[in-house]
């Protein structure tokens, strides 16, 4: 049996534990939080038998095979420091670490103690990212990936999370290097450094606070962000972030020198897209025909998933954990290779330190300079 537990128990902790209570084999074995009345409060609602106030406490006296990490991102360092060093294996909330040495630093630790740790790419393990992986893998696109887009949007309304954020001055994400930004992109910008062929590629990025957020006396959140990422003799790839673009778009489009792909995380569908055209007006008949047949193909198994009881919102988060622990008791390897987190975080690193140069005053670098990231 494999012993976990969560530290930190704010909203994302409900569903750690609603997944990990879904995977055969383990246990939530202690929960905490520096505020208890959050710890108990998530144990109860479980249920898990201990709840703790102190870490160091959960730890000595639980003794977790694995700790999830679900605190603020400023937090994330330190916390996963000391579970490692205490001999545990390490699930991280997106994002893995506020900067590229904290991520290598982490890394270091585990590989010294013959540990293992994972960041919070859920969203790369939802049903039809797999489908899409696996066709990849098997030579659907004709060669490597040419190019790719990458799309996450983002709703700011005046409630919840975004309101606070909006209202608050002193709020935590504010006092992110890369604030809103650094909270919630690096789903995106992971599914791009997957597809990545070297570790430094050139990155250019160009932020601005939207007109909506202007008028509301905003000059700080940067929520309209465009990237491009280059590597020489290898693919190139786009990523928007936008607060403001509608349809709220959660997309990835992955294109080969034969075919490409169309994943939509919002509708949970996957679409193939034949690279080759039709003779005269057969092109204006097939290809829609065959995109009715792919869409009937995705409710039917997107039904039968429903049906199967495995269609959960977060069933991305149950499969990268389940995966993660089955990595650790079989000794396999990571689901998301430690190259892989280190690009996010470099490439993440690269996107924010532009941004302050353009807000930095004129003798600063520009922000459309290429910035190599090694």
């Amino acid at each position: 049996m494999l012993k976990a537990a969560i530290v930190g128990c704010g909203k994302i902790a409900d569903d750690h534990a609603s997944q990990i209570q879904r995977i055969n084999g383990c246990e939530i074995v202690g929960v905490c939080d520096r505020e208890p009345l959050m710890a108990r409060q998530l144990s109860e609602r479980f249920p898990v038998r201990r709840y703790f106030g102190d870490l160091s406490e959960l730890l000595s006296e639980t003794r977790p095979d694995v700790v999830h990490v679900t605190t603020p991102p400023k937090t994330h360092f330190e916390i996963a420091r000391l579970c490692l060093e205490a001999g545990c294996h390490v699930y991280v909330e997106k994002p893995f670490a506020l900067c590229e040495d904290e991520a290598e630093r982490l890394i270091e630790i585990a590989n010294q103690r013959s540990l293992k740790v994972t960041a919070g790419h859920d969203d790369q393990f939802r049903h039809a990212a797999l489908r899409m992986r696996a066709l990849i893998q098997s030579g659907y696109l004709g060669g490597a990936p040419v190019h790719m887009e990458s799309y996450y949007g983002y709703e700011l309304g005046q409630s919840g999370y975004a309101g606070a954020l909006l209202r608050d001055r002193q709020h935590w994400v504010r006092k992110l290097p890369g604030k809103l930004l650094q909270n919630v992109i690096s789903h995106g910008i992971a599914r791009i450094a997957e597809y990545l062929t070297t570790d430094s590629p050139e990155v250019i990025a160009y932020g601005f606070v939207s007109p909506p957020l202007r008028s509301m006396g905003e000059t700080e959140i940067v929520d309209e962000l465009r990237v491009i990422v280059h590597e020489e003799g290898g693919p190139t790839a786009y990523f928007t972030f936008s607060s403001q673009m509608r349809p709220s778009l959660h997309q990835f489009r992955i294109y080969g020198p034969k075919n490409g792909l169309v994943l939509d995380q919002d509708q949970e569908t996957l679409i193939k897209l034949r690279g080759a055209r039709f003779k005269s007006y057969a092109e204006k008949f097939v290809p829609p025909a065959q995109f009715a047949r792919q869409y009937l193909g995705n409710l039917r198994r997107n039904l039968g998933l429903f049906l199967r009881n495995d269609f959960h919102m977060k069933s991305g988060m149950k499969y990268l954990i389940e995966s993660f622990y089955q990595s650790i008791a079989e000794g396999t390897p990571v689901p998301i290779p430690y190259r892989e987190i280190l690009l996010t975080t470099r490439i993440m690193d690269s996107i924010f330190a532009q941004l302050d140069a353009a807000l930095a005053p004129a003798e600063r670098q520009p922000v459309l300079e290429a910035v190599p990231i090694d």
